[in-house]
């Protein structure tokens, strides 16, 4: 893949999807299988690598919450519960690590199975469930304050399964947050604050496996798109997760998504 233009489009879907419970990993996998043909294997990987630009997005939006977190790094003490947020971030951080180095060494092996249609319908039930899981936790609203170590436990494991084309990162963690009993600006928040290691840790993963039939310059100008979309668009994307129930959005694009792959394997 040498083409500018198109590195600037997928770097505008994933600034654009990242803030959003739809698998930016996934869409931007279907758009380069189906519309640009490329192998799923390369497909995944540079859509998992373009998260690292959406984070250094998040890492500037969120500065100062980030600063806060910094100032009482020193007097942090995990066993005595001060600083719950820190924690949750630290051990989620750690659980996401090692689940998703885990996922993302299964993925590699499954690539030459899934090749054609039944990697599209792969996706397509991961969009699915991912929506479907979004449905159940917006009626568990509740009024948890703390998070805790169950929480960071829980969290952690999603986010690390979001490295699977399909699953979305925020969709899943924000959804996981909610049925724990935390209200949708909390849960939004913490979601953010845990997606910035995260997207970094996944950008660095891919880097250092390599990114087969991507040229070097197009991988830049996505990255850097990414990242300058992502910056403008998370406050505004932000207000329409809010408002607007994205389950339904993730349930459509799973099933249009099963129903290409089914045609496609014909």
């Amino acid at each position: 893949m040498d083409r500018l233009w198109l590195a600037v489009v997928v770097g505008v879907l994933q600034g654009v999807f990242e803030w959003l419970p739809v698998s930016s990993e996934g869409n931007i996998a279907l758009y380069l299988t189906l519309v640009e043909g490329l192998d799923p294997g390369v497909a995944t990987s540079f859509a998992l690598f373009l998260h690292a630009g959406t984070a250094v997005a998040a890492t500037v939006y969120y500065r100062a919450d980030l600063a806060a977190t910094l100032r009482v790094l020193p007097t942090w003490r995990p066993r005595d519960g001060s600083h719950p947020e820190l924690s949750f971030l630290a051990v989620a951080t750690l659980t996401s690590s090692v689940v998703g180095i885990a996922a993302y060494a299964t993925l590699e092996r499954l690539f030459p199975v899934l090749a054609g249609g039944a990697f599209v319908v792969l996706v397509g039930v991961l969009l699915i469930a991912t929506g479907v899981f979004q449905r159940v936790a917006a009626a568990r609203l509740g009024r948890r304050e703390a998070p805790t170590l169950p929480d960071a436990l829980l969290v952690g494991v999603l986010q690390g399964l979001a490295v699977l084309p399909g699953v979305s990162r925020s969709g899943t963690t924000v959804s996981a947050l909610l049925v724990r009993g935390y209200d949708p600006e909390s849960s939004l928040r913490l979601s953010f604050l845990l997606s910035i290691p995260a997207a970094l840790g996944a950008g660095l993963l891919v880097a250092a496996d390599g990114l087969p039939a991507v040229a070097p310059a197009p991988a830049l100008v996505a990255l850097i798109t990414a990242a300058l979309v992502g910056y403008v668009t998370i406050d505004a994307l932000l207000r329409v997760v809010r408002g607007v129930a994205l389950w339904t959005v993730c349930v459509g694009l799973g099933a249009l998504a099963v129903l290409g792959g089914v045609l496609t394997a014909l």
